[in-house]
């Protein structure tokens, strides 16, 4: 009996101790209490601070986007002032690119406003003998042929009345005074981008030079590096999308003069602008300027489609392949999708970016991320 109740606390005394310091562990441990409404309280300030940011964001769009044209073409004209550099101190290069980008800034204005101004009003004063042009112009008369009867011509009659109408013009631009005030923020706001550039082209390497500090010690030497080449990169994009849209306003000039289509230095100025935009632009900009040249006549509308489609196939084979090999190493399917996203996002300033952040992050998987992972 005695050796039977030894045995039994000798097997009952570990598991009877063990549960003792569980007891007594639990005992010391403090205790943990859920405070519901002080999380949600944080939480729901959390959320409301991030709407206020967003809605900041929101209201300040316009500005950012202003910030954002002037760096990119900040960056556009600094190849140009290095070389510059090179020759003279780097005051003197900024200051002389200063006074060429506002002297074509004012010169562009001097010239198009004028025209603007000329042509519309000698489009209202002719519209229905323009109109009358069109409806009995060959092309019409083909087309009419074609179709049977005069559908054509009525249409165009229809569409001339209706365009004719200043009432339905203002309907259609939002009205005069909306008109106005769109073109009183569009000349504000290029005055604005342009004196952003003048600051961030003269102080874009103490921009470099402080944005480094942020960067520990022991990586600035790459991030310096990686920096330079990406602003480089965006430097020389700038300069070819420009190029290429210089080479298509002068060639338009030139032809859409000879063949006698309304206001040619405009029509240039047009295809110049679209060209900037990459892959949809000289596209865009062809439309228009076809449709535009219909006020002189169907055959010069003809001339200049058919001018376009051949000019497109040049850029596209000849042209943009050799000036933008040279700018930036981006693949062609690269170009498609980054221009397509840019584009869906950011509109034209998003297309026009699009191709140079790609750039952008080409060069840092190939500086940064594919030197990390071979040195595992």
């Amino acid at each position: 009996m005695w050796t039977r109740a030894k045995r039994r606390r000798r097997t009952d005394s570990p598991e009877r101790a063990a549960a003792e310091l569980t007891a007594a562990v639990d005992a010391r441990a403090p205790e943990v209490k859920i405070r519901a409404f002080r999380i949600g309280f944080v939480g729901a300030i959390g959320v409301l601070f991030a709407l206020l940011l967003g809605g900041i964001v929101g209201q300040l769009g316009t500005v950012i986007l202003y910030v954002a044209l002037a760096l990119f073409l900040a960056l556009g004209l600094d190849p140009l002032v290095s070389w510059l550099q090179k020759r003279m101190p780097r005051w003197l290069a900024i200051l002389l690119v200063v006074i060429a980008v506002v002297g074509l800034f004012v010169g562009l204005i001097a010239t198009i406003v004028p025209i603007v101004i000329e042509q519309t009003r000698i489009i209202v004063e002719d519209w229905p003998t323009i109109v009358d042009n069109v409806e009995h112009s060959d092309f019409v008369v083909w087309l009419n042929g074609i179709i049977g009867g005069d559908a054509i011509a009525q249409g165009v009659t229809a569409i001339g009345d209706w365009l004719g109408d200043p009432n339905n013009f203002g309907s259609l631009t939002g009205g005069i005074l909306a008109v106005g005030a769109g073109i009183a923020g569009g000349f504000t706001g290029a005055t604005i981008v342009l004196i952003l550039t003048l600051y961030f082209l003269a102080s874009l390497h103490s921009m470099k030079r402080y944005a480094t500090r942020f960067v520990p010690q022991s990586s600035r030497g790459k991030f310096s590096e990686v920096s330079e080449e990406i602003t480089g990169s965006v430097g020389r994009y700038v300069i070819g999308q420009g190029s290429l849209g210089l080479i298509n306003g002068v060639l338009s000039f030139i032809y859409l003069s000879i063949i006698g289509a309304p206001a040619p230095i405009l029509l240039a100025f047009v295809a110049f602008l679209c060209s900037l935009v990459p892959l949809i632009g000289t596209l865009t900009g062809a439309i228009i300027i076809s449709l535009v040249s219909f006020a002189a006549s169907p055959e010069t509308a003809l001339a200049a489609a058919i001018y376009y489609l051949i000019y497109m196939q040049i850029e596209a084979y000849v042209l943009s392949p050799r000036i933008m090999n040279r700018a930036v190493a981006v693949p062609g399917a690269l170009v498609v999708i980054a221009a397509v996203a840019g584009g869906t996002l950011g509109g034209v300033l998003g297309a026009l970016v699009a191709i140079p952040v790609a750039a952008s992050l080409i060069t840092i998987v190939e500086k940064v991320v594919f030197p990390r992972q071979d040195s595992i």
